[in-house]
């Protein structure tokens, strides 16, 4: 089985379709998506369109529940997104799920399983992300139990396998890499009866365009992410 994964698009469409086009030249049999589709200064109706009509299995991020309502005032700089988006978009991005097990002993969620805006795999620290240790993963992961966790939010690709043999995938971000590439970044996770494999992956598309849709929407400090795929310091 060889199972495309995504995560964290972020409304944006020329990374998403970059990454569609990708997908057709290699044999997959499902795509995940992990969440957080719209949230940002580029192009949220369009990509969530996108996303109705594949009809990938997807599960909730936290800045989808935060963009579908019900109060815009709480949204910060995505109010925006909140009053582009249809009333129709918005509930789906409400109804979506905060975690699909999918049986083979794979389970999806955005962050953690319990909580959708807490890092699984790492901590802060001087304000850089840094990969925990496994007891600290562990303690996040709670009581969930699968053989492949899959998880986004952090933006930073990972596949780990913890003491206990079970394996963590985070595929990093479509939409605002934060690798030090700009590339649109997902990953196949391969998979049998015996052994499990994960290829990341780095797309290229149109970055300067999105990073000009960026600043054209006010956001300077996107716009830099997208151009460069460094966090503005």
């Amino acid at each position: 089985m060889r199972i495309a994964i995504i995560s964290d698009i972020h409304g944006n469409l020329p990374a998403l379709e970059a990454v569609r086009d990708d997908l057709r030249r290699r044999n997959i049999d499902q795509v995940i998506n992990l969440g957080d589709c719209v949230s940002g200064p580029l192009w949220p109706c369009e990509t969530i369109e996108l996303l109705i009509r594949k009809d990938w299995p997807t599960v909730r991020g936290n800045a989808d529940r935060r963009v579908s309502g019900p109060d815009p005032t709480t949204m910060g700089r995505d109010q925006l997104v909140y009053h582009q988006l249809t009333e129709a978009q918005r509930r789906w991005l409400a109804a979506l799920p905060i975690l699909i097990d999918f049986g083979h002993g794979i389970i999806a969620f955005h962050s953690t399983p319990a909580d959708d805006d807490r890092y699984l795999v790492e901590r802060v620290q001087n304000g850089e992300l840094i990969r925990d240790s496994a007891a600290c993963i562990h303690e996040r992961i709670g009581a969930t139990k699968g053989r492949v966790l899959l998880c986004g939010h952090s933006h930073q690709p990972h596949f780990i396998q913890l003491p206990d043999g079970s394996m963590i995938l985070n595929p990093g971000s479509i939409g605002l890499s934060e690798t030090g590439s700009p590339h649109a970044r997902y990953a196949v996770l391969a998979l049998d009866d015996e052994q499990v494999a994960a290829e990341m992956i780095a797309v290229t598309y149109d970055w300067m365009m999105a990073a000009d849709r960026a600043d054209k929407n006010g956001r300077p400090e996107w716009a830099h992410t997208l151009r460069t795929g460094f966090r503005v310091t």
